[in-house]
């Protein structure tokens, strides 16, 4: 088995000597150029049979020059990592338009676009190399809640299906050159094992093993995910995965997550992760947070040694990158503590069992 192959080294050694800036919302730059029906569709897809719009992984295949151009656009404002086009680019979201089939090629082709692009970066850059990471959404169901109130049993995915749609993503996001793989906005912990699991079978049938970014949501103000658990439980639960971080992104703005971050800084023995949304969206579901309160907050996070990795979820721009990055240049990533090894249980909550 190959395992981290010299340009993971290379990941690895700057993530070890500063702090890495990942990209900004590829949805918000998308909507910004208010694609049509038409422009989602492309000449390939003009007489499919359902409604595509909506369908911004789609645009990998219909408008590929617009996707190069958002990940042009994060790389030149700082980014390290920009992540590819392909959240939804899994057989069980895209069912819903009708496109099950082109998981593989959507993966693939969303990986490609996004290293054409950190290539070229890395080539004007030398001192700064850019690395992709392969997002990997958390599908649109859920295999731990019921979706009717009437019938607790009831399920609309089981385990199983999740793992086959996973592993169709991520083989398509590895043979297009992803340098690592980003498992985003997890709300439901039992959708975040199937796509461990997926992935590192995907690894063992591929003979590989890339670097895997675990990133949860707390949903609201209670601190908890959509499922219930505490970020402290959530780590216990996917602690096992040995990812190369783990951290929270969307839901909450910088304000709202700080104390989970902080949470998962002190018990967490990897690297930490932060990409929140500019600010709680408004009335009309827009985000007003400025690229300086963004970077204000984030900038405070790294010097109190919180982070090692930072960004941009919903409603942030190249703008909100720029100045997240120019905010913690020069400051030392947290160093990553060891832990005693304990064994540790989780429900909602966690369980250490201690013998003294």
């Amino acid at each position: 088995m190959t395992t981290y192959p010299n340009h993971i080294e290379c990941l690895t050694d700057a993530a070890r000597e500063r702090i890495l800036v990942l990209d900004g919302a590829m949805g918000t730059m998308i909507q910004a150029q208010s694609p049509t029906e038409e422009v989602y569709r492309g000449a390939r897809f003009a007489k499919h049979g359902a409604d595509l719009f909506g369908n911004n992984e789609l645009l990998s295949l219909t408008q590929p020059e617009l996707i190069k151009s958002i990940h042009d656009d994060f790389l030149e404002a700082g980014a390290d990592i920009v992540t590819t086009n392909s959240f939804n680019a899994n057989a069980v979201s895209q069912e819903d338009y009708g496109l099950e089939d082109l998981s593989y090629e959507l993966n693939l082709t969303a990986a490609r676009l996004a290293d054409s692009m950190a290539d070229e970066w890395t080539a004007l850059t030398p001192l700064k190399p850019r690395f992709v990471a392969g997002a990997i959404g958390p599908t649109n169901k859920t295999a731990s809640i019921s979706p009717d109130v009437t019938d607790p049993a009831h399920r609309t995915i089981d385990f199983d299906t999740l793992v086959n749609a996973y592993s169709e993503a991520c083989r398509g996001l590895i043979d297009g050159g992803a340098d690592l793989i980003l498992i985003e906005t997890i709300f439901d912990t039992l959708n975040a094992k199937a796509a461990i699991y997926a992935v590192q079978s995907v690894f063992r049938e591929k003979r590989t093993r890339l670097p895997v970014m675990i990133s949860g949501t707390i949903t609201d103000l209670s601190g908890r995910t959509l499922t219930g658990q505490t970020p402290e439980a959530f780590w216990t639960s996917v602690e096992h995965a040995e990812p190369f971080s783990v951290g929270l992104n969307c839901a909450l703005g910088a304000d709202g997550m700080r104390p989970h971050i902080a949470e998962l800084a002190r018990i967490a023995d990897v690297r930490i992760s932060a990409y929140p949304n500019a600010g709680l969206p408004n009335e009309l579901g827009g985000y007003d947070e400025t690229p300086e309160e963004t970077a204000a907050a984030l900038g405070d996070w790294a010097k109190d040694g919180l982070v090692n990795l930072v960004g941009g979820c919903c409603g942030t721009t190249p703008d909100h990158i720029r100045a997240i990055a120019e905010a913690v240049d020069g400051i030392d990533p947290r160093g990553v503590p060891g832990r005693t090894a304990t064994l540790r249980l989780s429900g909602l909550e966690p369980f250490e069992l201690r013998t003294q």
